[in-house]
């Protein structure tokens, strides 16, 4: 059959074939060069697209966020939702609208801006200092060249000169701040009762029925959390330390350190001036330098230096000590001065030497320092560096390796821990909120609960949790666990203490309007207040502030909310605390903040605070009407009705 359509298939007819078949071919080869079509958008902003991948990314972004912020409080089935993606995607189209803006009107961020920001990044120093090995290191594990960090960091940079603009251009007129001053600072003259629900739980346990709906109403109340265990490769520096330095590497170190390991020698000098004016002639010059060698020569013969130093020396700052200088080191004193000083053996007197103040002698009475420490008292020391640094080096290098090979083997990680010689661990069952040591922190837990790592069963990326600590770890889930509702007859005590706390805090907050309605007949606040150890009195805390620290929230809310009394009323406000106590608090008088009272730098700082505040929401106002004028087409989202 085959050799049938050989014969056929020559001529035109053949050339169609080829033809017809090419065609296809080639048209997928341009789409594939292209990138037409590749990925999916699910938005265009004035003609730029967000692709699926990207937003992807920032919902990963935006869970990692929520994470590190509510630590053991995240809760992952409100965040697995369209609604966050939609919420992403809507940023990132505002973040687009901005930068599409800010390029029209022509502003701009220098590559000095640039520089100094990278400069600046915590991330990217060691010391205090910016260190490049850092800097390409961190966006080596991000997957990202400096030519593209840099080009999303003018972006971003861009995208904040036209928030700046607005934000600090805002201001607050002093009627403003009166105003804000008077509300809040104001304070209220209280006094509260507080109902505590335990005084009100029902004598008779709830019906079956009531439990039965109560357990089908609040499945996520009993839900056992989602739990993993993990598998793990840790890479740390400090257990990666050379664990045989030679002798002779030891000594070379020493060596090439020497001049560290010597203590600046030091020498006591005294010396007799005999100064030479400025405008003295070569007479004048030798004469004074023959006057130097005649004392040079009184001091052979035995003469006492300090002595003809008191009587001749034209140093005012060392004549009365005998021409005692002290301890002296290389570079304090004039150069010829020096270099005569330290040729000079203890005991011997120079020959007058010239400087610029004029003719020395110069006596050095004791040497001190000059000699390097001995090997064996640095030996412990240089052998901990040199391990260091060889950790250091060999951490990075292995760094590099693992995320490799962790890499290009996604489903194990023995290959990489046998090519490395690095040991897999395994973990106990970790929750969401976290493990111990490494394992407790965000960034391992949020990879460990990623899409890519949980749901694809990928190793994850290398992840460095700590910038301080050369300390690296990769994992993979091992053994992963859903979240599930408890069967009933496991939380079946919950519940019956759930509805008992409930009705106990109806009944509460009924008793509560109850007396407000005697208050407000006249009755007074000790009065009504029920009998009974379980009921404390009322407190009467007099003026409070609103952020008084000794008072419950729920009642400072409730005091500030209640209409300003009259001059001689009452003011009664009921209301329930989060816990489920019922309180009814008591406003009598109000006393407005002052701003005449207020130090300048406090009414300057709060002037300060307003104006940000009102920049914040001018600039919310003009991002709304920018992407309100923008030409914005956006695509149903996975999970979304089209």
């Amino acid at each position: 059959m085959l050799q049938a359509i050989k014969e056929r298939a020559q001529g035109w007819v053949a050339w169609a074939i080829v033809i017809l078949i090419s065609i296809p071919f080639a048209l997928w080869g341009i789409q594939s060069y292209l990138g037409v079509g590749a990925e999916p958008t699910v938005a265009k902003v004035d003609g730029t697209k967000i692709s699926e991948r990207q937003l992807d990314r920032n919902v990963q972004r935006a869970r990692m966020r929520l994470r590190e912020r509510l630590g053991a409080a995240y809760d992952p089935a409100l965040f697995e939702t369209t609604q966050l993606r939609r919420q992403v995607l809507e940023q990132m189209i505002r973040d687009a609208v901005l930068l599409d803006r800010s390029y029209a009107m022509g502003l701009r961020v220098s590559d000095q801006a640039v520089r100094a920001a990278i400069l600046a990044e915590p991330a990217f120093q060691s010391d205090g200092a910016f260190d490049k090995g850092a800097y390409e290191r961190v966006l080596r594990l991000q997957g990202l060249t400096p030519a593209a960090y840099e080009e999303q960091l003018r972006q971003s940079l861009l995208a904040t000169q036209l928030d700046r603009a607005v934000t600090r251009s805002a201001f607050t007129t002093d009627t403003e701040l009166a105003a804000a001053t008077r509300l809040l600072r104001q304070q209220r003259d209280i006094s509260y009762l507080i109902l505590p629900q335990g005084g009100y739980l029902p004598t008779t346990p709830p019906t079956a029925e009531e439990i039965q709906a109560y357990y089908e109403a609040n499945p996520a109340q009993f839900e056992a959390p989602e739990r993993v265990r993990l598998a793990y490769i840790i890479l740390d520096a400090e257990a990666l330390g050379s664990e045989d330095i030679t002798d002779e590497a030891l000594r070379a170190a020493y060596e090439q350190r020497l001049e560290e390991f010597t203590t600046p020698q030091q020498r006591a000098i005294r010396h007799i001036l005999l100064t030479v004016p400025a405008d003295a002639d070569d007479a004048e010059t030798q004469a004074i330098k023959a006057r130097a060698s005649a004392l040079k020569e009184e001091i052979a013969a035995g003469a006492d230096f300090a002595a003809l130093a008191a009587e001749h020396s034209q140093d005012p700052g060392s004549a009365q000590q005998g021409g005692d200088l002290g301890m002296v080191t290389r570079g304090m004193m004039d150069p010829a001065f020096e270099q005569a000083a330290f040729e000079l053996q203890p005991g011997m007197v120079s020959d007058p030497v010239r400087s610029r103040f004029g003719y020395h002698l110069i006596e050095v009475t004791a040497i001190e320092g000059g000699e390097p420490k001995p090997f064996a008292e640095v030996r412990e020391q240089l052998a901990r560096e040199l391990g260091r640094g060889d950790a250091e080096a060999t951490y990075f290098e292995l760094a590099e390796q693992l995320a490799n090979l962790t890499y290009e083997a996604p489903d194990s990680l023995i290959p990489a821990a046998e090519t490395l010689g690095l040991e897999v661990q395994t973990s106990d069952w970790i929750e969401r909120g976290g493990g111990e040591g490494i394992l407790a922190n965000p960034r391992v837990i949020t990879a460990a609960f990623s899409e890519e790592v949980l749901a694809r069963g990928n190793n994850s990326d290398l992840i460095e949790p700590d910038r301080d600590q050369l300390r690296a770890i990769v994992l993979r889930v091992d053994r992963h666990e859903p979240a599930a509702v408890r069967p009933l007859e496991a939380v079946r005590e919950e519940i019956v203490a759930a509805l008992q706390a409930e009705e106990a805090s109806a009944a509460a907050l009924a008793e509560a309007e109850a007396l407000l309605e005697r208050l407000r007949a006249g009755a007074e606040l000790a009065a009504v207040a029920p009998e009974g150890d379980s009921v404390p009195q009322p407190q009467t805390p007099g003026l409070v502030s609103r952020n008084q620290a000794d008072v419950p929230p729920k009642v400072l809310e409730l005091a500030f909310s209640a209409p300003r009394p009259d001059a001689g009323a009452i003011s009664y406000v009921a209301g329930q605390q989060p816990d489920g106590d019922a309180v009814v608090v008591a406003v009598s008088a109000v006393q407005d903040g002052d701003p005449e009272t207020m130090e300048p730098a406090t009414r300057a700082s709060e002037r300060r605070l307003l104006a940000r505040i009102r920049g914040e929401h001018g600039f919310e106002r003009v991002l709304d009407d920018l992407v309100a004028r923008a030409d914005i087409e956006r695509q149903a989202l996975r999970g979304e009705n089209p």
